[in-house]
């Protein structure tokens, strides 16, 4: 039985660490932070919960299919429940459209924008689940090594218009310029800019639609706590608190890692939750990289950042039109994030996401308290913007918006409140130029293109997370965990637990 390192414990981490415990392997996590969960850290403010990270759960069969490969029940450790509706979406004059996973719903809201989209948005809908049996089901969990995986793929991903962006691809069906932003934005949810990422990104409409959207009782940490204990009690072993400064190699192996405090750790193996623009910017020596993965990792377009204000108020916000998952569109849409993502190029004006949570959870602030977040994307490091400077500003703009449009008073009632920015994912997450999910999700970057599950370099590294191939977003970070798991395959001196894709199998 083998050694393997897991460097961080993000949701990808974390997965992987259970499923190569539960196959009999000694694994150990080496987390930086006081807390695990990576992005999915939790800030606990004058009894405030405030969820760090990933707040919309998508496909929870992937969780479920997590606990049964270590013969557990996720439900028996942490319970969902289901959002209704997924998300409010606001225009820039505050008119709302909700969606859920109800078709006669949605096509009762389509009538009051354009009567005319109810049918391009059956059409729509039709070809998404083709798209997500092919992106997910076939490929998400499989990994691309050989650029003849890619060329395997190539002739279903030019059928599914993967050249097309998300946005264009749902304007083929969708007339109205509101509805169209509506069925596009998506991508922003994994680092992308909706007029780039390729068509491939519309299944996640599609998986919404099929399985929910779900919140965890407790936020998003009490899921990182139950995958703790989860990983605990297959013997794993978790240290908090543990900076990895760098990955040792020997040609074409990795031995270890060498700690911030100098101390070596051997393994047979390495398994870098770790941003994957950062572990090869900072943590393999140069002269240990080729001169392809060199050029390869310095060509990568890296997604935007984010600007995330966590705040508590001792007022509640019930009676003002907002919902658990709010999204808040500007006027400007194409031009915003083409300020955001191509011109790095922070604008005056912002769309935002507005989280608020105890909606649907009382529990995680005090009694009669209300418990938020609003995240703006904002262009990465790249874009010589002085966070330093211009935090302040830039928080004083989103808040006095928010006052005046949809929470009144809102900055005379906060009782806790905590702010994030580009930095932050620089300096305390490791995140190469600040980006907020790694590589971006474009065509040029996706599958084989993307950095591989297994590092190309060395034959035991590996990667899982957002930065890997499939990508960002829960059920992204969860699959790379499975490529890694079945990649290294279970431990000689015992049989693993049947980890399979039975659960994609079985939906698909």
């Amino acid at each position: 039985m083998g050694k393997i390192i897991v460097i961080g414990s993000g949701f990808g981490g974390l997965g992987a660490a259970i499923r190569l415990a539960a196959a009999g392997h000694e694994v150990e996590i080496l987390e930086k932070r006081d807390k695990p969960g990576g992005r999915a850290y939790v800030y606990e403010i004058n009894g405030f919960k405030f969820d760090g990270g990933p707040t919309v759960i998508t496909a929870p069969f992937m969780f479920d299919d997590l606990w049964a490969a270590a013969g557990k029940k996720r439900e028996d450790y942490v319970q969902f429940v289901p959002c209704d509706p997924f998300y409010r979406i606001f225009d820039w004059n505050g008119r709302a459209f909700d969606y859920n996973g109800d078709e006669q719903f949605i096509l009762s809201q389509i009538e009051k924008w354009n009567p005319e989209d109810r049918l391009g948005y059956q059409q729509f809908m039709a070809t998404t689940k083709a798209i997500f049996q092919k992106g997910f089901v076939e490929l998400a969990d499989k990994p691309f090594l050989q650029f003849t995986d890619m060329l395997k793929v190539a002739p279903d991903l030019i059928k599914m218009q993967s050249y097309l962006s998300v946005y264009n691809y749902a304007s083929q069906f969708i007339k109205d310029d509101f509805l169209r932003r509506c069925f596009s934005f998506h991508p922003l949810l994994i680092g992308g800019n909706p007029f780039d990422a390729p068509s491939i990104y519309a299944m996640i409409h599609y998986l919404e639609r099929e399985w929910g959207i779900h919140y965890a009782i407790g936020g998003t940490g009490a899921i990182v706590n139950a995958m703790v204990r989860l990983f605990e009690e297959l013997g794993g072993k978790l240290r908090l608190s543990t900076e990895v400064a760098e990955i040792l190699t020997s040609g074409r192996r990795v031995t270890g890692v060498r700690l911030a405090d100098g101390t070596i750790e051997r393994a047979d193996h390495v398994v870098a939750n770790a941003d994957v623009g950062f572990v090869y910017e900072r943590m393999i020596k140069k002269s240990s990289q080729s001169l392809y993965m060199k050029a390869k990792m310095g060509l990568m377009k890296y997604s935007m950042s984010l600007f995330v204000i966590y705040f508590g108020t001792k007022r509640l916000y019930r009676e003002h039109g907002l919902a658990h998952h709010n999204i808040i569109l500007g006027e400007r849409y194409r031009g915003l994030l083409n300020n955001i993502f191509n011109d790095y190029e922070l604008a005056d004006d912002f769309s935002l996401y507005l989280h608020m949570p105890t909606l649907t959870d009382p529990s995680i602030a005090p009694e009669g308290h209300e418990n938020f977040y609003v995240l703006s994307p904002v262009p990465h490091l790249g874009s010589g913007v002085d966070w330093k400077k211009m935090a302040k500003p830039y928080r004083n703009a989103v808040m006095n918006f928010l006052e005046e449009n949809y929470l009144p008073d809102l900055q005379a009632n906060i009782v806790a409140e905590h702010t994030i920015d580009p930095l932050h994912f620089r300096h305390e997450l490791n995140s190469r130029m600040g980006a907020a999910f790694s590589v971006q999700p474009i065509l040029a970057q996706s599958a084989w293109f993307r950095p591989h599950n297994r590092a190309e370099d060395f034959d035991n590294l590996y990667f899982v997370g957002a930065g890997t191939h499939p990508g960002a977003g829960l059920p992204g970070v969860l699959s790379s965990s499975i490529i890694v798991q079945n990649l290294i395959g279970p431990a000689e001196s015992r049989v693993a637990y049947a980890t399979n894709p039975t659960t994609l199998e079985a939906i698909s």
